[in-house]
């Protein structure tokens, strides 16, 4: 079995290396992209069209912006779950456990009130990083939570 990771001095932060590296990278590529297209486009598109070709490359952009953002903080209060739509926020009482099983995209978070969210924060493709992030989690739900293991 392995040795319990002690919880990390708060407040940290969880968030995806390769997930926000990936996202933003694309992001700028489309608009940029965008840009050079409605910049060198026949002539028979005229500004309008031009326009809505960068504004779509912005949404693209902003799409893949709110799949960059997501993370997990914790600090002295609780936890905010950043995902790529909702943010959460919860007290420790009311986090019971966090569960990532092999091959998950991202670990479950399990609350006193019955409901599991997914913490996109920490992402399973990352498996060393997400399994120690999984553990520390774990550690301080177990260190600040209501269901203390004495």
């Amino acid at each position: 079995m392995p040795e319990p990771v002690p919880p990390p001095p708060l407040p940290v932060t969880w968030r995806p290396r390769r997930g926000r590296i990936v996202a933003y990278g694309f992001a700028v590529l489309i608009v940029a992209g965008a840009v050079i297209m409605a910049v060198f486009i026949a002539e028979s598109f005229k500004l309008p069209d031009r326009v809505a070709i960068v504004a779509f490359g912005c949404a693209v952009a902003y799409v893949l912006h709110l799949l960059g953002r997501v993370r997990v903080e914790a600090d002295e209060e609780g936890i905010t779950i950043v995902n790529a739509v909702r943010t959460h926020r919860y007290t420790w009482p009311e986090i019971l456990d966090v569960t990532l099983l092999v091959g998950d995209p991202w670990p479950r978070i399990d609350f006193s009130d019955g409901r599991t969210i997914g913490a996109m924060g920490i992402q399973g493709s990352e498996k060393p990083r997400a399994r120690r992030a999984t553990a520390e989690l774990e550690a301080l739900i177990r260190d600040r939570g209501e269901a203390r293991e004495d």
